[in-house]
Protein backbone atom coordinates (compact mmCIF):
# COMPACT_ATOMS: atom_id res chain seq x y z
CA UNK A 1 0.00 0.00 0.00
CA UNK A 2 2.86 2.40 0.85
CA UNK A 3 4.38 1.72 -2.59
CA UNK A 4 1.13 2.71 -4.34
CA UNK A 5 0.79 5.87 -2.26
CA UNK A 6 4.35 6.90 -3.12
CA UNK A 7 3.81 6.05 -6.78
CA UNK A 8 0.60 8.02 -7.20
CA UNK A 9 0.55 10.83 -4.61
CA UNK A 10 2.92 13.65 -3.75
CA UNK A 11 1.43 14.58 -0.36
CA UNK A 12 2.76 11.43 1.32
CA UNK A 13 6.40 12.37 0.76
CA UNK A 14 8.45 12.30 -2.41
CA UNK A 15 7.07 10.12 -5.16
CA UNK A 16 9.03 7.21 -6.58
CA UNK A 17 9.60 9.26 -9.75
CA UNK A 18 11.11 12.13 -7.75
CA UNK A 19 13.21 9.70 -5.75
CA UNK A 20 14.56 8.06 -8.91
CA UNK A 21 15.20 11.44 -10.56
CA UNK A 22 17.00 12.66 -7.43
CA UNK A 23 19.06 9.47 -7.23
CA UNK A 24 20.05 9.67 -10.89
CA UNK A 25 20.57 13.40 -11.47
CA UNK A 26 20.56 15.09 -8.06
CA UNK A 27 23.53 16.50 -6.22
CA UNK A 28 22.83 17.22 -2.56
CA UNK A 29 23.83 20.83 -1.88
CA UNK A 30 22.52 21.21 1.66
CA UNK A 31 20.00 20.64 4.37
CA UNK A 32 18.09 23.20 6.41
CA UNK A 33 17.30 23.24 10.12
CA UNK A 34 14.06 21.27 9.58
CA UNK A 35 15.77 18.42 7.74
CA UNK A 36 14.59 19.38 4.23
CA UNK A 37 17.21 18.38 1.65
CA UNK A 38 18.06 20.60 -1.32
CA UNK A 39 19.33 19.30 -4.64
CA UNK A 40 20.41 20.55 -8.02
CA UNK A 41 21.34 18.77 -11.24
CA UNK A 42 24.90 18.51 -12.53
CA UNK A 43 24.82 21.68 -14.63
CA UNK A 44 22.98 23.70 -11.95
CA UNK A 45 19.97 24.57 -14.11
CA UNK A 46 17.40 22.73 -11.99
CA UNK A 47 16.91 22.96 -8.22
CA UNK A 48 14.45 21.16 -5.94
CA UNK A 49 13.70 20.23 -2.36
CA UNK A 50 12.81 16.90 -0.77
CA UNK A 51 10.79 17.69 2.33
CA UNK A 52 11.32 16.05 5.68
CA UNK A 53 7.72 15.32 6.56
CA UNK A 54 4.78 17.38 5.33
CA UNK A 55 5.43 18.96 1.90
CA UNK A 56 4.57 22.53 2.87
CA UNK A 57 6.41 25.35 1.08
CA UNK A 58 6.14 27.72 4.05
CA UNK A 59 8.40 25.36 6.03
CA UNK A 60 11.37 26.44 3.90
CA UNK A 61 13.63 29.17 5.28
CA UNK A 62 13.61 32.36 3.15
CA UNK A 63 17.31 32.01 2.30
CA UNK A 64 16.80 28.51 0.90
CA UNK A 65 13.66 29.72 -0.87
CA UNK A 66 15.75 32.41 -2.57
CA UNK A 67 18.30 29.81 -3.67
CA UNK A 68 15.57 27.49 -5.03
CA UNK A 69 14.13 30.27 -7.19
CA UNK A 70 17.46 31.57 -8.43
CA UNK A 71 17.43 34.82 -6.44
CA UNK A 72 20.70 33.81 -4.79
CA UNK A 73 23.43 32.15 -6.82
CA UNK A 74 25.02 30.19 -3.99
CA UNK A 75 23.47 28.20 -1.19
CA UNK A 76 23.03 29.66 2.31
CA UNK A 77 25.74 27.25 3.46
CA UNK A 78 28.37 28.71 1.12
CA UNK A 79 27.27 32.35 1.38
CA UNK A 80 25.31 32.87 4.63
CA UNK A 81 22.60 35.49 4.51
CA UNK A 82 23.24 38.39 6.90
CA UNK A 83 20.19 38.71 9.15
CA UNK A 84 19.21 42.02 10.72
CA UNK A 85 18.83 42.16 14.50
CA UNK A 86 15.15 43.06 14.17
CA UNK A 87 14.28 40.00 12.06
CA UNK A 88 12.25 37.27 13.69
CA UNK A 89 13.11 33.58 13.19
CA UNK A 90 11.39 31.85 10.28
CA UNK A 91 7.94 30.50 11.08
CA UNK A 92 5.76 28.32 8.90
CA UNK A 93 2.44 29.62 7.58
CA UNK A 94 -0.15 29.44 10.37
CA UNK A 95 -3.17 30.40 8.25
CA UNK A 96 -6.13 28.19 9.07
CA UNK A 97 -4.82 27.23 12.50
CA UNK A 98 -5.70 28.51 15.95
CA UNK A 99 -2.32 30.30 16.03
CA UNK A 100 -3.07 32.41 12.94
CA UNK A 101 -2.71 36.17 13.35
CA UNK A 102 -6.00 38.00 13.86
CA UNK A 103 -5.80 41.81 14.05
CA UNK A 104 -8.14 43.86 16.21
CA UNK A 105 -11.59 43.94 14.63
CA UNK A 106 -11.22 40.74 12.62
CA UNK A 107 -14.11 38.28 12.53
CA UNK A 108 -12.04 35.80 14.47
CA UNK A 109 -11.91 38.18 17.43
CA UNK A 110 -15.44 39.59 17.15
CA UNK A 111 -17.37 36.36 16.59
CA UNK A 112 -18.21 36.11 20.29
CA UNK A 113 -19.70 39.60 20.23
CA UNK A 114 -21.76 38.83 17.11
CA UNK A 115 -23.38 35.83 18.79
CA UNK A 116 -24.83 38.04 21.53
CA UNK A 117 -27.05 40.18 19.31
CA UNK A 118 -27.76 37.67 16.56
CA UNK A 119 -30.92 35.62 16.52
CA UNK A 120 -31.13 32.67 14.17
CA UNK A 121 -34.18 32.73 11.91
CA UNK A 122 -36.14 29.50 11.88
CA UNK A 123 -39.22 29.07 9.71
CA UNK A 124 -42.40 28.25 11.53
CA UNK A 125 -43.53 24.69 11.14
CA UNK A 126 -47.26 24.20 10.49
Amino acid sequence: MNFLLRLLTWWNGQTIGTQLFTWRYGILVGEDSQGNKFFENKDGTRRWVCYNGEPEASRIDPTWHGWLHGTFGSTPLKDPFAHKKWEKPHQKNLTGTMLAYAPTGSLKNTKKDLDKDYEVWRPEME
